[in-house]
């Protein structure tokens, strides 16, 4: 059945099933081509009449994550692809919390239209739901001179302004916005509440997983000229967007060398102006204490990277060394975990550096400056990976059979899973509704820590031993 809404822009048609109204691929900025490549996000046009809005926008520029994975993005797509998706379960009321979702995929990889995000189960809840695209790689996060950097950032704000706008005409309230992320999407969400040009466009934040995955100016420097040398062309805005998005796509894993292949040479840049440092070091200072926060991450993080990987090619020392660690931190690990093989302490240890320990410090950060903050860890074992980075996507959203959910569970999914899913969500939509997830709230004496299993469970916060290994790696840089 059709649906139609009024925005800014103009009127768009969705269409409604099972009681949700469904919109996608509504412009929210222009499109980044021409002359607005490499640009911040620019207005988008208006439209006459009343705009299809039934189907997905064009995913951001990217390469297959993975060998005999389908392709999210084609040569000749281009590059439109700033567009908005939201679900709705009351189109003609007003009022609903809204739940605004950043995806990760390392700066790299994603896409607001892939199945894992669709937001069906959790508008159900009475919320309203929005996903939206932005740029990442380097059309997104590239550094050029003379140009923005963070552009990916900046279209984010971008898409929360334009709910502000609009997210009335479908039911939502512009003043209860919560913006939740996974991995990327994350540290995007931290870098956002830390940031005075996101200020007022959301009232709380749920960063599911935050990376430790911000570079240094120089360093994005240093990629831009590696990239620009690789593809011959200047290391200027005109050399670049000369280039087709496809040309720099080939070229954007140069950078990475060693230890690092596989990740992205990309992510926020502190710029000194948009991001002025790891969304810790900003928070502790004060920024975004004013915006309710929950932290969390999964138990075994890096199983989603070591489960494939042959365990003799990661001797522990070697991992340790490419993190650019003390080699004291191989020995506190095997004391910390002396029933462990060192296999298994590679998991730990990256689980620890990659997610577990940025995560832990946002949460300090937040409650050290006063604010109202959550933490979580997700230990739930799923039948295929364990409690690996991602599992929390699949439960948050309820979408039992998508290719996300699929990879961890198996077919048909485990009853456990259904379950699981129902109390996360629930805790979700909770927190969005009224600021209370369903647990006691973290700070530095009780450290408080919710464990999502079944059943849920409260407890000090479980990684301590890790926590001072790390707490002495920073005191001795």
């Amino acid at each position: 059945m059709d649906a139609v809404a009024v925005v800014s822009e103009g009127a768009v048609r969705g269409a409604s099933a099972s009681g949700i109204a469904c919109f996608r691929g509504i412009p929210f900025a222009a499109a980044p081509e021409g002359p607005l490549r490499f640009r911040p996000p620019a207005p988008a046009a208006g439209w006459d009449g009343v705009r299809d809005a039934t189907a997905f926008g064009t995913a951001p520029p990217q390469v297959s994550p993975a060998p005999g994975a389908a392709a999210a993005w084609r040569a000749g797509d281009g590059l439109d692809c700033l567009t908005v998706n939201v679900w709705t379960p009351d189109l003609g009321g007003a009022g609903l919390p809204v739940m605004v979702w950043i995806y990760g995929g390392g700066f790299k990889h994603g896409s607001a239209g892939r199945p894992d995000f669709d937001a069906t189960q959790l508008a159900a809840a009475g919320v309203v739901v929005v996903t939206f695209n932005y740029r990442f790689g380097f059309e997104g996060f590239g550094h050029l001179a003379g140009v923005p950097d963070n552009r990916g950032l900046r279209d984010q704000i971008a898409a929360l302004e334009w709910v502000q706008r609009n997210i009335g005409a479908f039911g939502g309230d512009p003043a209860e916005v919560t913006v939740f992320g996974q991995s990327a999407g994350a540290a995007s969400a931290a870098l956002l509440l830390a940031s005075p040009a996101a200020r007022g466009l959301f009232r709380r934040a749920i960063a599911q997983s935050v990376p430790d995955a911000f570079l240094p100016a120089a360093q994005a420097e240093r990629v831009t000229t590696v990239l620009a040398a690789e593809a011959g062309v200047p290391a200027t805005w005109e050399g670049f967007a000369a280039l087709p998005p496809e040309a720099i796509l080939r070229v954007q894993d140069t950078p990475l060398q060693g230890p690092q292949a596989g990740f992205s040479a990309f992510g926020p840049v502190i710029d000194g102006e948009l991001v002025t440092g790891p969304p810790w070091e900003v928070i502790r200072r004060g920024a975004g204490s004013e915006v309710e926060l929950i932290c969390g991450f999964t138990h075994d993080e890096a199983r989603w990277y070591t489960a494939a990987m042959d365990a003799d090619a990661l001797p522990l020392p070697a991992v340790a060394d490419s993190l650019r660690l003390p080699v004291s931190v191989v020995a506190d690990y095997r004391s910390a975990h002396p029933d462990s093989t060192d296999a298994e302490l590679v998991t730990v240890l990256l689980s620890d550096a990659l997610f577990r320990m940025p995560t832990t410090r946002v949460a300090e950060a937040h409650a050290r400056a006063g604010g109202r903050t959550w933490l979580y860890d997700l230990t739930w074992p799923s039948p295929r990976l364990g409690a690996g980075h991602i599992l929390d996507v699949p439960l948050v959203f309820g979408n039992a059979t998508s290719p996300l959910a699929t990879r961890f569970l198996g077919t048909p999914p485990p009853a456990d899973f259904l379950t699981l899913s129902e109390n996360m969500r629930a805790a979700w939509t909770s927190f969005a509704r009224d600021g209370d997830p369903g647990w006691p709230r973290f700070d530095l004496t009780n450290r408080t820590t919710r464990l999502w299993d079944l059943p849920a469970t409260d407890v000090p916060y479980p990684l301590e031993r890790s926590r001072r290994i790390w707490e002495g790696v920073e005191r001795g840089r």
